[in-house]
């Protein structure tokens, strides 16, 4: 099993559905002190409003249905975001659902932290790992990457022996 350690400075995603961006809000302002020593990250009107309404400093993507939860999601793979707090609306669909999905399978896959209410956010940010290293156990994945090399190879064969049939 491979495995990356998470720096006592975190990359942290912050996002929330339209219906649950007020509660966002607040558990951010009531956790500043601890949001403070890490490295913030927003979907787009998310982040704008952390920006506006707390004067945080907030790495911005697309809004979410505009492409940011894709966006998100492709930051996660690339070990680009090592915690998510995602206020997400369990009330009312939203255009983009799959993307959502689509996010929180690509977080759980890459085995990052996340908090999807503030009872788990405040248990997560009381983590003593919040403040310091922690080893992140990854998923090898080379199997699945190499899952075709087979049939790569047996194409590779075939155009080469067509070739010299030429």
């Amino acid at each position: 099993m491979e495995s990356d350690v998470l720096p006592p400075r975190k990359r942290i995603a912050l996002v929330a559905h339209d219906n649950r961006k007020d509660e966002l809000l607040e558990w951010v302002r009531e956790n500043s002190e601890k949001l403070a020593g890490h490295e913030l990250y927003g979907t787009g009107t998310t982040g704008w409003l952390l920006q506006q309404e707390l004067g945080l400093e907030v790495n911005k993507f697309q809004s979410g249905p505009l492409g940011g939860d894709q966006q998100l999601g492709a930051r996660i793979s690339e070990r680009g975001i090592d915690v998510m707090v995602f206020f997400w609306d369990p009330l009312e669909a939203q255009p983009h659902d799959p993307d959502v999905k689509a996010l929180l399978r690509i977080a759980v896959l890459w085995n990052i932290p996340v908090a999807s209410n503030r009872s788990t956010a405040d248990f997560l940010f009381t983590s003593p790992y919040m403040a310091g290293e922690y080893e992140r156990l990854l998923t090898d994945f080379e199997n699945y990457r190499k899952r075709l090399d087979w049939r790569l190879s047996d194409q590779a064969k075939h155009l080469l022996q067509d070739r010299k049939a030429e």
